[in-house]
C-alpha cells in the first residue's frame, strides 16, 4: 500500500503539472487518491497481487485511522470562530439539504443504504476523505467505498473545469461569490482549491477559507452517522436475541482527532510540526485508498450499474443549486474576500 501510494503521487505529479499549465491552475487537479484507487483496482482485477499480501491489504483501515488522527492537527478552532455567520448558514444548509436529497434519491433508486450514505457524505462534506472516515464507522464493504469515491471524484473533477468557465461567462459573478460557491458546492479540498484559483487568486483564497469551515463538520457528521448505524445494529441484534458491544463499536479514534485539533489550536505544535502531521496524514489516508482499490473486485459491481453515478450527479446539482440560491439570498457575492 505504501509503494502504491508513492507511485500514485508520482503519477499525479507527472500528469498533473502539464494539465495545470493547460488550465492555468494553481493546484494539481489530478487527485492522488483517484490514481491510487484506479491502479489498485487494476492490479486486483488483473490478478497481479500475490495471495500472501491479501491479509495485509485487508488491514487498510489501520493507516486510515492514524491518518485521520494526525489530520486533526491542521484544524484551527480560532479560524473557525472567526468565520462569518452567513457562511455557516450556507455551509450547513447545503450539507443538510444535499445529504437528505442524496439519501432519499439513492433509496428511491434502490441503492444499498451504505453506498447511499457514503455518496451523501462524500458529496456534502469532503469527497474521498469524508468517505474514508465514514466507511469504517458503518462497516461499508470495499466495493461500496471504492464506487462512492470514484463517483465523487468523477463529478468533482468535471466541476473543476466546468464551474470556473461557467462563472467567468456570467458578467455579474464576483470573486467572493465564486469562492463561496466553490467552497460549498465542490466535493474535495483539492478540487475546491483548484476551481477557485482557476477563476481567480482572490476566489481561490475565499474558496479555501470556506472549505476550511466545511471540513470542520467532517468528524461530527461521521460521529452522527456512526451512532445512528450502531443504534440500528443494536435494534437488529435485539430482534435476533444478540447483544452488541457498544464499547467496541464506538469510534474511539475520533477523540484522537479532536485532541490533536485542540492541541493544534492552543499552539502546542509549531507550523513545521503541523505541516509534518498533515503530510503524514495525507500519505496514510492515501495508503488506505490504495488498499481499498486493491480490495475491489469489479465482478462485485454486478447488479449496481450506473445508478450511483446518476445519484451522484443529482446530489452534485442539488448542492450547487442550494449554494447559488443562498449566495444570492444572503448577498454573499458582495462580501470582501479574505
Amino acid at each position: 500500500m505504501a509503494a502504491l501510494a508513492c507511485f500514485a503521487m508520482l503519477v499525479s505529479s507527472l500528469a498533473g503539472k502539464p494539465l495545470m499549465v493547460v488550465l492555468n491552475a494553481k493546484r494539481n487537479p489530478i487527485e492522488t487518491m483517484v490514481v491510487a484507487i484506479i491502479i489498485g483496482v487494476g492490479l486486483r482485477n488483473l490478478k497481479l497481487i500475490p495471495k500472501f499480501l491479501d491479509a495485509g491489504i485487508k488491514a487498510f483501515e489501520k493507516p486510515l485511522i492514524w491518518g485521520i488522527i494526525l489530520y486533526g492537527a491542521g484544524l484551527n478552532f480560532a479560524k473557525l470562530a472567526n468565520q462569518a455567520p452567513k457562511i455557516f448558514v450556507t455551509v450547513i444548509a447545503t450539507m443538510a439539504i444535499g445529504f437528505f436529497v442524496i439519501y432519499f434519491v439513492g433509496r428511491a433508486f434502490k441503492l444499498p443504504e451504505k453506498l447511499t450514505m457514503l455518496l451523501g457524505v462524500g458529496t456534502t462534506i469532503c469527497g474521498g476523505s469524508a468517505i474514508a472516515i465514514t466507511a469504517p464507522l458503518i462497516e461499508a464493504e470495499e466495493r461500496d467505498t471504492s464506487y462512492a469515491i470514484t463517483t465523487i471524484a468523477l463529478w468533482g473533477l468535471l466541476a473543476i473545469i466546468v464551474y470556473p468557465l461557467a462563472a467567468q461567462a456570467v458578467a455579474s459573478a464576483t470573486d467572493a461569490g465564486f469562492g463561496v460557491f466553490a467552497g460549498t458546492a465542490i466535493h474535495s479540498t483539492p478540487q475546491v482549491i483548484g476551481a477557485g484559483f482557476i477563476y481567480s487568486e482572490a476566489a481561490g483564497r475565499m474558496a479555501t477559507a470556506v472549505k476550511l469551515v466545511r471540513n470542520c463538520f467532517m468528524v461530527p457528521l461521521a460521529l452522527v452517522v456512526a451512532v445512528w448505524y450502531t443504534r440500528q445494529r443494536s435494534m437488529d441484534s435485539a430482534k435476533e436475541g444478540k447483544k452488541l458491544n457498544w464499547v467496541k463499536a464506538f469510534p474511539w479514534f475520533l477523540f484522537g482527532f479532536f485532541l490533536m485539533a485542540i492541541l493544534g489550536s492552543k499552539g502546542f505544535f509549531t507550523e513545521t510540526g503541523i505541516r509534518t502531521f498533515k503530510t503524514w496524514a495525507k500519505f496514510l489516508i492515501l495508503m488506505g485508498m490504495a488498499g481499498i482499490g486493491m480490495n475491489t473486485r469489479l465482478d462485485s459491481f454486478k447488479g449496481i450499474g450506473i445508478k450511483p453515478f446518476v445519484v451522484g450527479l443529482i446530489g452534485s446539482m442539488t448542492v450547487a443549486l442550494v449554494s447559488l440560491g443562498l449566495i444570492w439570498w444572503l448577498k454573499l457575492y458582495a462580501m470582501p474576500v479574505v
